[in-house]
């Protein structure tokens, strides 16, 4: 199954989050933070949202950073997906 986002919308799947810290320190999974960085797999085409014209900036394959709560979580054939509003991406990672 595919996923195809609408309008100014996007879909992510988060990067996997750090198991070690830098010094070594193996961390539980209860305490590993939420991982803000993910990877685009999906780009809306744009188009009118609101009444303003919006135009993506982003393609498939940019590691993005979000912040910690934005988006919908979705679960497609046991993968776990994040949708969510260009406006809502921080920044590009690169």
């Amino acid at each position: 199954m595919t996923i195809k986002p609408l309008a100014d919308r996007v879909v992510i799947k988060m990067v996997k989050a750090e198991e070690t810290t830098k010094s070594g320190i193996i961390l539980s999974a209860g305490s590993q933070e939420k991982p803000q960085i993910a990877e685009i797999v999906a780009v809306g085409p744009g188009g009118v949202v609101d009444g303003k014209e919006v135009k993506m900036e982003l393609s498939v394959g940019n590691r993005v950073l979000i912040s910690k709560y934005a988006g919908t979580e979705v679960k497609i054939d046991g993968e776990e997906y994040t949708i969510l509003r260009q406006g809502d991406i921080l920044a590009i990672v690169e």
